[in-house]
């Protein structure tokens, strides 16, 4: 992410929202800024697509301010919304006719759409080649970035996007991660909403993490893991005697089935006499002195940063993702 002060384009501050007695939304708040991609994970029924549906004025909240470059989405819905591009759910498209052409039809409903625009979104999305071409010969990637095409047309600010990597294979999914990174490299917004974890790992810079309508967590996807970093991996000789001492440890604790906390990547390569412990960093290196003083020869400490996924499932105690 750049070092540069970001401005704040998408503000949500203590949104609320109940459906008849029962309460979807807690109190929910977070910021999206220029220049990054965000991301808003959470299990199915967590609230994610009421969410989405109150940033552009489907339905309201129940309390709470909701702004877009500064206005209110409620008070001043015109003025807020001309910021934002938005494919919530599938991007609906007539598949009956070319691509060209149903950004035609999408660019009357807008004021100031010329045909320069429409070739310009064109370009960004990468279509200029089956532009011309009907709909129906597109394949599911296609159809993806011509929604994100006519999401652009009105020049917006903050571009929402709801699952936009659904369905894609792993080719399609890589190149609009490539595209999503080079809008926010433009300075361009992005909200994204997805259930991949470690989708959301590769593509974002921030990650609001919900669950039954809170948010438990917002932040930089590399700080929330690296601050949830209390797995270390020990190489002892002797393994048996290092082992000893660290269980005598109050601050230490020893993780007799490594398979609950590290990945099958790290998994594979692990020594049978390495010892697995949760440890806070500050009390590691207590611990390294306490085995050096007992004679234990200390060949490997490794710090082991959880994935999204594990780190989503410490935060809701083991609850399913969608």
């Amino acid at each position: 992410m750049n070092e540069v002060v970001q401005e704040t384009v998408l503000s949500v501050e203590h949104i609320t929202k109940r459906i008849g007695r029962k309460w979807i939304i807690h109190d929910v708040s977070f910021e999206v800024r220029t220049g990054e991609v965000f991301g808003f994970l959470g299990p199915n029924g967590a609230g994610k697509t009421t969410t989405i549906r109150m940033l552009v004025d489907l339905i309201k909240p129940t309390s709470g301010v909701i702004k877009v470059c500064g206005f209110d989405v409620n008070r001043q819905q015109e003025q807020a919304l001309q910021y934002i591009g938005s494919i919530v759910e599938n991007p609906e498209m007539y598949s009956y006719l070319t691509g060209w052409e149903n950004l035609e039809h999408f660019a009357r409903m807008q004021s100031g759409i010329d045909q320069a625009r429409i070739q310009e979104v064109v370009n960004i999305v990468r279509l200029d080649r089956r532009i011309h071409d009907k709909v129906s010969t597109y394949s599911l990637g296609m159809r993806q970035r011509l929604g994100i095409a006519q999401a652009l047309l009105g020049r917006p600010r903050l571009l929402i996007l709801d699952e936009p990597t659904n369905g894609l294979d792993p080719k399609g999914i890589k190149e609009m991660r490539q595209f999503i990174h080079q809008l926010a490299a433009e300075g361009l917004a992005v909200f994204v909403s997805s259930h991949l974890l470690s989708e959301i790992q590769l593509l974002c810079d921030r990650v609001a993490i919900i669950s039954s309508g809170r948010v438990l967590a917002v932040g930089e996807v590399d700080e929330l893991i690296a601050g949830n970093s209390e797995h270390v991996v020990w190489g002892l000789n002797p393994a048996v005697q290092g082992k000893r001492i660290l269980q005598k440890l109050d601050y230490c604790e020893i993780v007799d089935q490594p398979d609950t906390v590290l990945d099958d990547n790290l998994l594979a390569g692990l020594s049978p006499e390495a010892v697995v412990t949760r440890i806070s960093k500050t009390h590691t290196s207590r611990a390294v002195e306490r085995l050096v003083a007992a004679g234990v020869q200390v060949l490997e400490v490794h710090r082991i940063n959880p994935t999204l996924e594990q780190l989503f499932l410490q935060m809701t105690e083991g609850e399913s993702i969608e």
